[in-house]
């Protein structure tokens, strides 16, 4: 894929840089940011031009729509550095359409590939002394956009600012992951916003996850808004079950994001032989397989952690333990994306980007 770069952008670059006060070895997960950060504002029925100016706070309206009514989109990627010190991308054109689909379904406008493609290219290039080497280290990339347009009367806005802030980041690593099944409380429901990366999805999961951290586990496995008894989501991953020797995961829909690391572990179980279904998951299916041995392993995909695998899940007051398996298929696709976002593997299906 070749990236499409801005035919003008803005560069001001920072007078004096932090990346030698950053301890590299004891990076707590997007709590560091970079020297830069990319703005580009769209008024008056069209985007501006794109500028990458040092990172800093900035002044925006008490009554700006983002406050009051929510419109406000994101997602999440990463740069790699190889053995040779190039840059790369992983997948941003999946990244792109999703974040427009997001846009739409947000009543937002839709960001023109050269300012988003193109300025992922023309900051993350700014900044590749932040990406360092070594398997684990990562540049994770933050795009957004937000409602800047004043007025608290409920309709949409008629200013957005799209952003790229970006944060140095280790191999994330969150210890043994325990989930609670819902039978309350779901992440999203049918002609809702489930299928947008939508900042107002992400702050309705924080209370059932508050519920579930305070009974010991760290995640929620997410169930259908009307049955409850379908299996979709663990906490901001999609979820993926391992019955004997068949991996398991629900369909996407308006209810379920369609994460990119989702797509890409099931293109390379597909590639290697490795059978997967893509269904409806029920919950006394799951139950049922724990409880005769042939649930082998449950594990979340995303951005943050490629593959989190999880331990044991709790279902009406009764906890479930996973096998410790020496054969995890979750560790083995999780080392083969590994492999190929760091060039230490053929990557076969041209996902790559180089910057």
């Amino acid at each position: 894929m070749m990236l499409k770069t801005p035919n003008e952008i803005d560069i001001v670059r920072a007078s004096t840089s932090k990346i030698n006060e950053v301890d590299f070895e004891n990076l707590s997960f997007g709590n560091t940011f970079t020297d830069h950060m990319l703005v580009c504002d769209f008024r008056n029925g069209q985007w501006e031009k794109p500028v990458i100016k040092p990172y800093e706070p900035f002044l925006i309206d008490p009554s700006a729509k983002v406050f009051h009514y929510g419109q406000a989109i994101f997602e999440g990627m990463k740069a790699y550095k190889d053995k040779n010190d190039a840059v790369w991308l992983f997948r941003p054109d999946e990244n792109f359409h999703r974040f427009n689909k997001s846009a739409v379904r947000m009543a937002m406008p839709e960001v023109p590939e050269d300012v988003f493609i193109g300025g992922l290219k023309a900051i993350v290039d700014l900044e590749r002394d932040w990406v360092k080497k070594g398997l684990g280290n990562t540049l994770y990339l933050r795009p957004f956009m937000i409602a800047i347009g004043s007025g608290v009367i409920a309709q949409p806005s008629t200013q957005y600012r799209f952003m790229i802030i970006l944060s140095p980041a280790r191999s994330y690593y969150s210890g043994e992951v325990k989930v609670i099944i819902a039978e309350h409380y779901s992440r999203a429901a049918n002609g809702g916003i489930g299928a947008a990366k939508a900042a107002g999805n992400y702050s309705a999961q924080f209370y059932p996850q508050k519920l579930a951290q305070e009974k010991g586990f760290q995640q929620i496995i997410w169930t259908d808004d009307a049955t409850h008894t379908k299996l979709e989501e663990a906490g901001t991953m999609n979820v993926f079950f391992r019955i004997n020797d068949t991996i398991i995961t629900a369909p996407v829909s308006e209810r379920i994001l369609d994460g990119v690391t989702r797509k890409s572990l099931i293109q390379l179980a597909k590639r290697d032989g490795i059978k997967i279904e893509e269904r409806s998951v029920l919950v006394e299916e799951i139950v049922a397989a724990a409880k005769d041995g042939s649930l082998k392993e449950i594990f979340g995909s995303g951005t943050a952690a490629v593959v989190s695998p999880i331990v044991g899940f709790q279902y009406q007051e009764h906890y479930y333990e996973l096998p410790k398996l020496e054969n995890s298929i979750a560790l083995q696709l999780k080392d083969k994306m590994t492999k190929i976002q760091y060039k230490l593997a053929e990557d076969t299906f041209g996902w790559t980007v180089k910057i």
